[in-house]
């Protein structure tokens, strides 16, 4: 039976696989030396475990020559708000000290709760500013394909603190909805998707700027009333009193949530500078970038990149923990990692060998061709440092997880610096940790990268 030819050739039987060929590539499996051995393991086992390279998991240690945490982990639970829990974590050892505290955690369903209704005010704004575009462009099917995601990244963490503040978990705690966002998220973004309808069909009949804005008020009184029936509805005014670790009682009174953050968030978040390490051809090494439409909080901070070497990403982050900070960063977290044992290692598991075929790729292609992206926030909060040789180098590093104790040694990673090269992407820094040359070039212009580019997959 012919097939149809359609204009790209795809449905032409030309160069289609023939019974031939595929009789071929059976003879050839089972002619393969190793094939049918792979092919029996891995049926009955999950290929990881075969992969497994032991000797990776026998040399990698889990202890480090510098680790600042002595607290236990946050779990994010089933919600995508990993840089929300890293970004508050890097906050909390400083609170810890100064309330003379063992653990302390601050509201992460607060901080969710105004990032919703942050980004779906920031959503509805982008509906106006591109209603005389097709539906169909690329840029709006994307906005409309992600209006309001639970991932984002530094820079709109920061916007979050600086416009409303933070509160202890306890004035604010998780609900069923803030530890399991599917549901909530489906409704928020049903509701935001019909708003952008309705505003462009108002922008393209014509109607003021007035009924248009009016339009945009309704969803987000709805969108706020949605947002407070699973979350809560965040306080204004809370009273702050704790007993510390040596049972001492203290009292604050009566406080909102940004006089709790201006007494207690002692890191100059304003001043912090975001790296990154992108290898591409078209990002040139020192120069900064931003993506577009991407952020939370209309009239708040844009997100920026300065683009560096990744020796530097990492001499940034040795000396920032050896100096007793921890350090937020961003990375490609499911490649080459093991759970149970939290381990990251970038020959962890030997897939080549299984299947006898050459996976490889460079880190530049791996971007290019979307094999990676950052997917997950977490914590540095220690590294390795020197060998017999005297070298000062980092060899692994600790990471502060939000998984919850049951991963990894109860919820902290060990990463080989191996996998730093290949999957690490980003990191949040002090900028006197970079020499005076790129001090400067985080004042250029940042160049404007597509929404869809993979520098902004954090926040999706």
């Amino acid at each position: 039976m012919a097939l149809a030819t359609s204009p790209s050739g795809l449905q032409s039987s030309v160069n289609a696989l023939t019974y031939e060929r595929i009789s071929e590539l059976r003879d050839a499996f089972d002619a393969h030396p190793t094939a049918r051995l792979m092919q029996n393991a891995v049926t009955q086992n999950d290929v990881d475990d075969i992969s497994l390279d032991r000797a990776v998991v026998t040399q990698t240690d889990h202890t480090f020559s510098h680790v600042l945490d002595d607290w236990s982990v946050t779990n994010q639970q089933r919600s995508g708000r990993c840089w929300m829990f890293a970004g508050l974590n890097l906050l909390r050892p400083a609170v810890m000290r100064e309330m003379n505290l063992k653990n302390f955690e601050f509201s992460q369903n607060y901080t969710l709760f105004w990032d919703k209704l942050e980004r779906a005010n920031y959503f509805l704004e982008l509906m106006i500013a591109t209603a005389d575009r097709d539906r169909d462009d690329r840029t709006v099917a994307w906005l409309l394909d992600r209006p309001l995601d639970d991932g984002g990244q530094w820079n709109m963490f920061v916007n979050l603190i600086r416009k409303h503040g933070v509160v202890p978990k306890s004035v604010m705690p998780e609900t069923k909805s803030s530890s399991n966002t599917r549901r909530m998220n489906s409704i928020l973004i049903t509701k935001l998707r019909k708003g952008a309808g309705d505003l462009r069909k108002a922008v393209s009949g014509g109607e003021t700027p007035e009924s248009v804005k009016e339009i945009k008020e309704e969803v987000i009184s709805s969108v706020h009333r949605i947002l407070s029936i699973h979350l809560g509805a965040p306080p204004l005014r809370f009273d702050w009193q704790w007993n510390d670790k040596d049972r001492q009682f203290h009292r604050d009174g009566a406080m909102t949530p940004l006089e709790f953050a201006d007494k207690y968030v002692k890191q100059p978040l304003d001043e912090y500078v975001c790296l990154v390490h992108d290898p591409r051809p078209t990002s040139p090494v020192g120069r900064t970038f931003t993506v577009e439409h991407l952020g939370n909080v209309v009239g708040g901070g844009i997100v920026k990149y300065l683009n560096v070497d990744i020796e530097l990403m990492k001499e940034v982050a040795r000396k920032t923990i050896l100096d007793g900070n921890p350090v937020w960063m961003g990375c490609d977290v499911a490649k080459m990692m093991r759970r149970d044992q939290g381990i990251w290692d970038a020959k962890l598991y030997d897939y080549d060998n299984v299947y006898d075929s050459d996976l490889s790729m460079c880190k530049s292609d791996r971007l290019m061709f979307h094999e990676t992206l950052m997917t997950h926030a977490m914590l540095f909060t220690g590294v390795d440092v020197g060998d017999s040789q005297g070298s000062q180098k980092a060899r692994r590093w600790r990471v502060e997880n939000s998984w919850g104790e049951d991963n990894g040694r109860k919820g902290f990673y060990v990463m080989n610096d191996s996998w730093f090269d290949e999957y690490m992407f980003e990191i949040a820094a002090h900028p006197q940790y970079l020499p005076e040359s790129l001090r400067e070039a985080w004042n250029q212009e940042p160049i404007v990268l597509p929404a869809w580019d993979p520098m902004g997959s954090l926040a999706k």
